[in-house]
């Protein structure tokens, strides 16, 4: 049978198999740690260690190798997963000590620590001694086991089982439990609960102290959270999977801190050490800091339920107790940025704030911070996204300027700030538009860049500014045209825009049809200055569609003004940029049929797209709603409190953007999808939009996903999807021409 593109981006898992990721630099630069598959096809993720000054790549760890036979998930192993979005197999994530001499990971609920250190991996390209890569052993810990970590020194590792948090002592085997749940079912330790590796980005819940001696664990207890029942049709003769869901306006996770010794016993006399803050009116936990700068004054930040107060405290680890350092508020909501806080090497904060204009980076002394005078190093013009790194008293950032589909790299040091310009060897033309990451440690810098221009991720390993290596990467190129879209901006609100057409099309050659395939909403991004963003819509184009992709008000890197314009109200301006998008790009290229446009989309994109077709059937004339929101009082505490407020202050929102009500007024072909065992956007959201049209007469159609979860990403489902939706807007579009 002839490869096809919907078949290969299925198998490839979109093109994501064989790209490095999960870089870890050792301090002095000399060696990089990371993650990759043997080939664009191969689902089995393994760990390597790049050789900076050499320029070679060692294999150090195979799971073909180390634990032979398919991999066996346990169901809490899964549901990680799941809210980290890891489709591939393999070891999929790493920790190791500070000097990067070990790493641990899981296979089939079994602890691994490999050698990390310079001369133990073997060939380059090739498994190390005895055929598994450097020397790996297994850590005599129960399964299954979930999230290994060594102490900064090497000398323990971490790891849950259980409920509880264990510590092994690497060099005698002795293991133990540090915290445990004692029984009680409905506490655990060490775990980041629902909404944290769902919503806040925390996906750990406990953390070492700089010298080992130490932790500082997350106890979560699930007790007050709703059960949620998530059954699977096709079998009815498997019990219902039984989860704890926080849906809006009903209790969270009660989560706490507490300090313990990790040598046995307990830190201090009894019971291990409450961490104490006002958990009651900053329930929700965001993230923690302990770093060997400051030792002596760990680092968490958190949040109000209301997520318009955010505090970063510090904490005294003898005592539990903590100091406010720095409090920001918002009349609307505070948005969590990745990688802070973090310090310098000089012992100051690394934070960011927001105008109104622009979020801006911080690097302030806690005292600067406290008294508010601490001021922004980056300009209005700047957009900080993300801090990736700190290597002494350098930040590495990630950041948008005056284009928010181009993404760069910046530092901010003891030079200033600047951008991180491409070595003058590089292939990379000038005025190249791309969007970069990065990691930086010891004064090596890997940066992993995607551009307009190609489909390809460069992986480039830079030392003082220049050019020391690649990192391969072994994604399979993709069997269709080059995606070329045009970019630009719509509409009063400047909607950044991308349209693209058939690799055949011919201008003035006859009118297309046209496909909206946004998502639309928060944390979220499709219009990008890289070619691989356009993927699956440039083949749903040389179907014989103009499609349209548009990232409108409440979609990020545009700052917080923007980010917030959906406050209270995350139907009308979602919808109304859409429909500028679509006018600007028919104005720019009059072969758009626009008597014909269907929209599709997936999660908050499906609520987007099943909204359209509803409200906004003069323009919409088909939709595709792929597992959405179709009432937001079914979806979780943090995402809907943080737009919406809890249902019972605001009764009147969560009923003007449900979609319930607006079933009598379908007058367009709808095709809802869901999995059913999706446990994120769960398929009661489908099954009660369904209901409401079948009791107002509406016909629609309705493709259930047996076994599928929020991710879809079995390989024939994943395939068949495409196919189906592209049959059902020929027919839908067909339908609406012939009106």
């Amino acid at each position: 049978m002839a490869d096809t593109f919907p078949r290969q981006q299925a198998r490839t898992q979109r093109f994501t198999l064989g790209i490095p990721r999960s870089f870890r630099i050792s301090p002095d630069g000399s060696r990089i740690a990371f993650l990759r598959s043997k080939s664009g096809t191969d689902p089995v993720s393994c760990l390597w260690l790049y050789d900076v000054k050499a320029g070679q790549e060692y294999l150090i760890a195979d799971p073909a190798q180390i634990s032979p036979g398919e991999e066996q998930l346990d169901p809490a192993e899964k549901a990680r997963r799941e809210r980290a979005r890891e489709r591939a197999g393999g070891i999929v994530g790493f920790a190791t000590d500070e000097q990067l001499q070990i790493a641990a990971f899981v296979l089939s609920g079994q602890v691994y620590v490999a050698d990390l250190t310079p001369g133990s991996a073997g060939t380059p390209g090739q498994p190390g001694p005895a055929g598994t890569g450097a020397a790996i052993r297994a850590v005599a810990a129960p399964a299954p086991a979930a999230d290994p970590r060594p102490d900064p020194a090497g000398r323990r590792l971490g790891y849950l089982h259980q409920g509880a948090l264990r510590v092994a002592d690497l060099a005698t085997g002795e293991d133990h439990a540090i915290a445990e749940p004692a029984g009680t079912p409905d506490v655990s330790f060490g775990i980041a609960e629902f909404i944290a590796a769902e919503e806040m980005g925390r996906m750990r819940g406990y953390w070492w102290a700089p010298d080992g001696s130490a932790l500082l664990v997350a106890r979560v207890d699930e007790s007050q959270v709703q059960r949620w029942y998530i059954a699977d049709p096709a079998h009815p003769d498997r019990p219902a999977a039984q989860v704890r869901y926080p849906v809006c306006g009903t209790p969270n996770a009660d989560v706490s801190l507490v300090l313990a010794a990790a040598a046995g016993g307990q830190a201090g006399p009894g019971r291990p050490t409450e961490v104490v803050w006002d958990r009651s009116g900053f329930p929700y936990l965001v993230t923690a800091v302990w770093d060997s700068v400051a030792p002596e004054a760990p680092l968490i930040v958190v949040q109000s339920r209301d997520q318009r107060e955010m505090r970063l405290l510090a904490v005294d680890p003898a005592t539990g107790a903590t100091s406010l350092i720095r409090a920001d508020t918002d009349p609307h909501w505070l948005e969590i940025v990745p990688g802070v806080p973090a310090r310098t090497g000089d012992g100051r904060i690394v934070w960011t704030a927001d105008s109104s204009a622009a979020r801006r980076l911080l690097v302030a002394t806690a005292d600067e911070l406290a008294a508010g005078t601490a001021e922004p190093v980056t300009p209005d013009s700047l957009q900080v996204r993300e801090i990736l790194s700190v290597d002494g008293d350098t930040v590495l950032f990630s950041a948008s300027a005056a284009e928010p589909t181009e993404i760069g790299l910046w530092t901010y040091g003891p030079d200033g700030l600047a951008a991180v310009a491409a070595p003058a060897q590089t292939s990379l033309a000038a005025g190249s538009r791309q969007v970069q990451s990065g990691r930086l440690a010891g004064g090596t810098l890997v940066t992993a860049t995607r551009t307009l221009e190609s489909a390809r991720l460069a992986v480039r390993v830079l030392r003082d500014g220049q050019e020391a290596g690649q990192i391969a990467e072994h994604a399979e190129h993709p069997l269709l045209p080059d995606p070329h879209p045009v970019l630009f901006s719509a509409g009063e609100h400047a909607v950044r825009t991308a349209l693209l057409l058939p690799s055949w099309h011919q201008p003035g050659s006859g009118q297309l049809p046209v496909l909206l395939d946004p998502y639309g909403g928060p944390h979220a991004q499709l219009v990008l200055a890289t070619a691989s963003s356009y993927l699956t819509s440039q083949w749903l184009a040389e179907q014989g569609f103009a499609v349209v992709i548009a990232d409108g008000r409440g979609t990020p890197g545009r700052g917080p003004q923007w980010e917030r314009a959906i406050a209270e109200e995350i139907a009308g301006p979602v919808l109304a940029d859409q429909v500028d998008a679509l006018r600007e790009a028919a104005a720019r290229c009059p072969d758009l049929d626009t008597s014909r446009v269907a929209i599709r989309g997936w999660s908050f994109g499906g609520y987007l797209a099943a909204l359209a077709v509803l409200r906004r059937p003069d323009v919409f004339h088909a939709a595709i709603a792929g597992a959405p929101v179709t009432d937001w009082r079914l979806y979780d505490t943090h995402y809907t409190e943080r737009y919406l407020g809890r249902p019972d202050e605001n009764p009147d929102g969560y009923e003007r953007t449900s979609l319930i009500a607006d079933a009598p007024r379908l007058s367009r072909p709808l095709l809802l999808i869901h999995g059913l065992a999706d446990d994120n956007v769960v398929v009661a959201n489908t099954l009660r939009l369904s209901g409401a049209l079948l009791a107002a007469g509406k016909p629609h159609s309705v493709l259930p996903l047996s076994g599928v979860t929020h991710m879809a990403s079995q390989e024939e489902v994943a395939e068949n999807l495409l196919l189906l939706q592209v049959d059902f807007l020929r027919r839908a579009l067909g339908e609406a021409a012939a009106v």
